[in-house]
C-alpha cells in the first residue's frame, strides 16, 4: 500500500489498512451535467488516492432543454461530459424534470450503489428529488459512507413562507444526520448547520468553486475595446453590470433605480441575463429616462462571460435571496470588483469591502446609490479593487475545494468504520 499520502488530507482510513486497496472508489450522484462540477471531476481523476465515477439522473445542461428561469432553450457551450468517467441512470419519470419530486426517479441508482465497489457516496442531488432517497438508502443499507450537504446559508425560503422555515427547523437536524459528514459550501453555511444542533466535528466546509484557471486564461484574452465597441459603448465609460437571472429575488430593480439615483455622467449599465422581469426591467429604464444607458445582452453562455466581465468595472448582485453566488467567483477572477447586497452568501467569504469589492444592506437603494457614486467616480481605484479580487481567489481555487471534499470523505470512510 502507498504511504506517500499528504498529511492533510488525513487518510488515517486507508492508512489503517481497512481497505483492500489503494484507492478510495467515490460515487457522485448529480441531478445533471452542471458547468461548475466538471471541472473538478476532470481534477479529480487525477488524485492518486481517488476512483471515482459521476451518476447523473438526467443530462439536462450538456443536451439542449429549456431553462425554467431563462425561459429559453440553454445548452452549456462548455464540455461538460468529457474528462472523467460517467454514466446515466435511466430516469424512470413519468413526468421528467428538474424542480419536483417525483422528476427525478432512477431506480437503477441501487443497483449501481449496491454492485459498483464504492467506498462512499457523495449525493450532489438534494433530498428534494425521489432519487435522493432511493441513493441514500442504497448507500445506507450497503454500509456505504455518504456524504451530503446543502448550499443553503438560512433557513428562510425564497418565497418567504414562514412555515417553510418551521419545517426545515425541525426536518433539517433529522434529514442531515443521516450523513456521515455533512458538506457545506461556505463559511455561512457551515455556521448554519452548527445552529441546528449538528455535531461540528461532522461538518465539512468545502469552498464553492468554479474553474479558476479557465476563467483567468479566457480573462486575460479579452479584448476589452473591442467589446466595448460591439456594446456601442466608449471605451473610457464606466460600466456597472448585473450578470445573472432577471428573477425577483435577484432584484435587478435595485441596481436600475440604483444607478438612475447616483447620476453619473457618462456610465452605463449593462444586463447580461434573461428572465420574467426583462420587460419589466426596460420599460422602467425608459421611464427613468435612462433608455440610451442601459443595455440588456440577454442569455450569456459560458463562453460569453469573460469578455463581459472584462469589459466591465463593477459587477453588482442586489439579491434578497443567494446561497453563495457563483458569478461573484467568475467576476473576481476576470478582474472585475463586485458590489453584493448582505444576504449574498459569498460576500463572507470573499468580499472585503474597501480592499476588493463591497456590501450593501439588502433592499437599500440608497446604500447601493453611495456606493456606485464613490465607485464610479474612481475608476483608477477600482481597477485596484480589481486587481484585488484577482488576488484573493488565489487561494479559493478547484485545488482547495478538492483537499478538503478529499479530507471529508476520508473522516466520513472513517466513521462509518468506527460505527
Amino acid at each position: 500500500m502507498s504511504r506517500d499520502l499528504p498529511p492533510v488530507l488525513g487518510f488515517a482510513w486507508l492508512e489503517r489498512g481497512k481497505l483492500k486497496r489503494e484507492k478510495l472508489r467515490i460515487s457522485f450522484v448529480s441531478t445533471h451535467a452542471v458547468q461548475y462540477l466538471s471541472p473538478i471531476l476532470q481534477r479529480m481523476v487525477k488524485h492518486p488516492q481517488l476512483d471515482i465515477q459521476a451518476a447523473y439522473c438526467s443530462l439536462q445542461g450538456a443536451q439542449p432543454g429549456v431553462d425554467p428561469d431563462f425561459g429559453i432553450e440553454v445548452a452549456w457551450d462548455i464540455p461538460l461530459l468529457e474528462g472523467y468517467p460517467w454514466v446515466q441512470v435511466p430516469n424512470l419519470s413519468w413526468c421528467p424534470g428538474l424542480g419536483r419530486f417525483w422528476g427525478l426517479f432512477n431506480p437503477g441508482l441501487w443497483t449501481l450503489i449496491r454492485t459498483g465497489g464504492f467506498d462512499a457516496v457523495v449525493l450532489f442531488t438534494g433530498y428534494r428529488y425521489a432519487s435522493f432517497w432511493i441513493a441514500l438508502a442504497a448507500a445506507k443499507f450497503s454500509g456505504k459512507a455518504v456524504l451530503f450537504g446543502t448550499d443553503a446559508t438560512e433557513l428562510t425560503a425564497r418565497d418567504g413562507r414562514g412555515w417553510k422555515s418551521a419545517f426545515k427547523r425541525w426536518f433539517w437536524p433529522a434529514i442531515f444526520r443521516q450523513a456521515d459528514v455533512i458538506i457545506t459550501l461556505s463559511t455561512r453555511g457551515a455556521a448554519m448547520m452548527r445552529t441546528l444542533g449538528l455535531p461540528a466535528e461532522r461538518i465539512a466546509m468545502t469552498p464553492y468553486v468554479v474553474d479558476n484557471d479557465w476563467w483567468s486564461e479566457r480573462a486575460a484574452k479579452v479584448d476589452r475595446a473591442a467589446v466595448r465597441r460591439a456594446w456601442g459603448v466608449p471605451e473610457d465609460a464606466v460600466v456597472v453590470l448585473f450578470c445573472a437571472k432577471l428573477q425577483p429575488w435577484k432584484r435587478p430593480q435595485d441596481l436600475l433605480r440604483a444607478f438612475a439615483a447616483a447620476r453619473i455622467p457618462g456610465a452605463y449599465l449593462m444586463f447580461a441575463g434573461e428572465g420574467p422581469l426583462r420587460a419589466e426591467l426596460e420599460a422602467e429604464a425608459h421611464s427613468l429616462g435612462l433608455g440610451n444607458q442601459v443595455r440588456f445582452l440577454g442569455f450569456a453562455n459560458q463562453t460569453q462571460l469573460p469578455e463581459i466581465y472584462r469589459a466591465s468595472d463593477l459587477m453588482v448582485l442586489p439579491s434578497e435571496y443567494e446561497p453563495f453566488g457563483l458569478v461573484v467567483n467568475e467576476a473576481m477572477l476576470c478582474g472585475c470588483p463586485v458590489a453584493v447586497s448582505d444576504r449574498v452568501g459569498a460576500g463572507d467569504d470573499l468580499v472585503s469591502p474597501g480592499q476588493n469589492g463591497f456590501v450593501f444592506p439588502v433592499g437599500d437603494i440608497a446604500a447601493l446609490a453611495d456606493i456606485l457614486r464613490t465607485a464610479l467616480s474612481a475608476p483608477a481605484h477600482l481597477r485596484e479593487l480589481g486587481d484585488a479580487a484577482r488576488h484573493r481567489m488565489l487561494t479559493w481555487a478547484p485545488t482547495d475545494y478538492i483537499d478538503a471534499l478529499v479530507r471529508a470523505i476520508a473522516l466520513a470512510c472513517e466513521l462509518k468504520d468506527a460505527n
